[in-house]
């Protein structure tokens, strides 16, 4: 085992200095914290809906626990509502989790104007080693490789708009690899009576980090961030012409997002020749695909 986590972390290292950044996308969380450790120079950068989220006092922590030069970025409500036309024409999409995306598009327009060049995100580390919760009961074995080969990531549309370059340590091919070749009983795993994803990259590091922000729960984005609030306010914006739309809704805010998307980008694209129809929306996706990106439903 010892000898498997000195890999891990070597691998790990080696990838963040083959592809260094000028700036971390940090939200506190484990991914962004293992980075920062192994990058401590590097200038963090959190963002956050006005008051901030969950994430903002990990980030707090960590940057006085490491040494960081961190920076936030607080956004007010007027100014997410005012990015979310061009997020949904960077992306795309009017999937329901565009409150995740908010958040990155913001941390790549702040990084701009800071004068940065290149960004460093956390990418991969949840799909590879098994960080999020729905995939505690999945087989493992075969649904991390199957994902694997699918792995997209809002930032690399983010990067290119913006004009920079994005580095993804966690999507080295080495530390893909290793990953892939990791047992899943490694990923998921008990610790002190608690059931934990990315067991394996928590123990590698855990005497980098203190045991609060190394065993810290897993958030989503939208939530670590505060961006979920904005579906509040998104949700009293809508119509009944909104609902009226011939595609299926998966969260109260998301009609609002789908108005958006008729206005920037216009009409769903159709399924292209060896493509089947979402059967929400009814936009082409891959006969292997589980995810619509269109309209974010999932199969």
């Amino acid at each position: 085992m010892d000898d498997l986590l000195q890999v891990l972390r070597s691998s790990l290292r080696r990838a963040v200095e083959e592809s260094p950044a000028e700036v971390l996308f940090f939200s506190g969380g484990l991914d962004t914290s293992i980075l920062a450790a192994l990058s401590p120079s590097t200038p963090a950068l959190h963002v956050c809906l006005e008051e901030g989220g969950e994430d903002l006092p990990y980030a707090e922590q960590t940057a006085r626990t490491l040494g960081l030069s961190l920076t936030v970025r607080r956004v007010s409500v007027e100014e997410a509502l005012d990015a979310l036309p061009e997020v949904i024409r960077i992306r795309r999409t009017f999937d329901p989790a565009l409150p995740n995306d908010l958040a990155l598009y913001f941390a790549f327009a702040e990084a701009r104007s800071m004068g940065f060049g290149s960004g460093m995100t956390g990418d991969g580390a949840d799909e590879l080693f098994a960080g999020y919760s729905y995939m505690f009961d999945q087989d493992l074995a075969s649904y991390i490789p199957w994902l694997a080969q699918r792995l997209h990531f809002s930032a690399e549309e983010f990067g290119e708009w913006f004009g920079m370059e994005v580095s993804q340590p966690y999507l080295n091919r080495a530390v893909v690899d290793l990953a892939l070749a990791i047992p899943p009983e490694l990923k998921v795993r008990e610790e002190n009576g608690v059931r934990f994803g990315k067991w394996i990259l928590r123990k590698a590091f855990e005497g980098d980090l203190p045991p609060h922000l190394c065993w810290q729960n897993k958030r989503p984005i939208e939530v670590g961030s505060g961006f979920r609030r904005l579906r509040e306010t998104v949700t009293e914006m809508i119509t009944d012409e909104d609902w009226a739309a011939p595609v299926r809704f998966f969260t109260c805010d998301q009609p609002y997002y789908y108005r958006l998307y008729r206005q920037v980008v216009g009409k769903i694209p159709p399924p292209a020749p060896g493509e089947t129809a979402c059967p929400a929306c009814g936009a082409g996706m891959p006969p292997e695909a589980r995810h619509c990106r269109v309209c974010g439903y999932y199969r």
